[in-house]
């Protein structure tokens, strides 16, 4: 619901600029190292091309997607790691991007800052469903990575590379929250510092044993004495007579 949600404003946002055309939207994203822009930090994942639509279709299925499986899989974490990519993305732009007086607006370095996490988290996890969602982000968004690169004219690489590092950082941040891969009873009862069973040893305590005890069978049998171990088996039975066999047929 919230993904779907937020793609819903989106829209809006992008429609309402259409409606009023004297107000300059995209000056309310970030222009680099600008005081006065800095309020796009917190603005400008909202923002979108008017002239190219493009740019919000493009970006509307993957924060379907990647923000869907955020919330899914690490549930306990997913407000923190997407408040997190949405501001220090935004900041990153702001801060260490080159003031070319342009703006830089659109949700794509958010897009770029969860498709790391996710990908990077899922390995670190070594947790088998975290790995399928890694390897399918990396195959359905691994060209992204070209966008880190300043390839194309118009396109904030900045804000997608910021957002990449982004992350992976989050990604190491929270290693130790959201899902942990199951562990063996083995490491549980490590980390209740209750020593792991010798099982080695236990199986070659039977072994002597058995050796033992068909050792004492052995000399039993030398010796002419009856096995205690064994089993003696009597058979008590009534012998019947031919003279009773006769009357019988008689």
């Amino acid at each position: 619901m919230y993904p779907l949600l937020l793609v819903i404003v989106l829209w809006l946002i992008f429609w309402a600029d259409h409606l009023f055309p004297a107000i300059d939207f995209y000056k309310f994203g970030v222009k680099p190292g600008e005081l006065t822009s800095f309020k796009g930090v917190f603005l400008m994942p909202l923002l979108h091309s008017k002239t190219e639509i493009g740019h919000i279709i493009n970006n509307s299925p993957p924060t379907l997607i990647l923000l869907g499986a955020i919330i899914y899989y690490y549930r306990e974490i997913a407000f923190k790691v997407f408040l997190f990519s949405w501001l220090l993305s935004g900041l990153g732009i702001w801060l260490f991007a080159a003031n070319n007086n342009s703006f830089h607006i659109g949700i794509s370095g958010v897009i770029y800052a969860m498709a790391a996490f996710l990908f990077v988290s899922g390995v670190l996890r070594k947790y088998l469903a975290l790995q399928g969602i890694s390897l399918f982000v990396a195959f359905v968004y691994g060209s992204m990575i070209w966008g880190i690169f300043p390839v194309k004219e118009h396109v904030s690489w900045e804000g997608h590379l910021a957002g990449m590092l982004v992350g992976v950082a989050l990604a190491f941040v929270f290693r130790h929250k959201g899902p942990q891969s199951p562990k063996f009873l083995y490491e549980i009862e490590k980390e209740m510092g209750i020593e792991p069973p010798d099982l080695e040893g236990e199986w070659n305590e039977k072994v002597r044993l058995e050796e033992e005890r068909i050792a004492t069978l052995e000399r039993e049998r030398e010796s002419g004495n009856q096995p205690t171990s064994e089993v003696k088996i009597v058979y008590e039975y009534i012998e019947r007579k031919i003279g009773d066999s006769k009357k019988s047929k008689e």
